[in-house]
């Protein structure tokens, strides 16, 4: 049978397998297994124990990046313009002044053309 559970035919390679596979299994018996021991205090491997640690390690880095970065790009502060935005100059009053033309007069140090 195949996994679905229907019956197959079996190639000349599989029945050789299938019998040399159950010639194994009957050939171990009892005496064979090894007795029985109540389990004993689990030691570690030194490369086991240096894994956890370092995956541990790891773990705890990347939450700490994760932690900086999520808390320095919090609210993000607009930047001071270059310059103000409106002229400093004093108060702007309500009535415009009258505009008087000026004369423009050679100025004396300039020689006459």
């Amino acid at each position: 049978m195949n996994e679905s559970g229907t019956r197959t035919a079996q190639t000349p390679v599989e029945e050789r397998l299938r019998a040399a596979l159950a010639a194994r299994a009957h050939s171990v018996g009892p005496t064979d297994l090894r007795p029985l021991r109540p389990p004993t205090a689990v030691v570690l491997p030194r490369r086991l124990l240096l894994r956890r640690v370092v995956v541990g390690a790891l773990a705890l880095a990347a939450v700490a990046a994760l932690v900086f970065f999520t808390v320095r790009g919090g609210r993000p502060h607009p930047t001071e313009p270059a310059r103000p935005p409106h002229p400093t100059t004093g108060t702007p009053s309500p009535v415009p002044s009258a505009v008087t033309p000026s004369t423009a007069e050679p100025s004396p140090s300039a020689p006459p053309s």
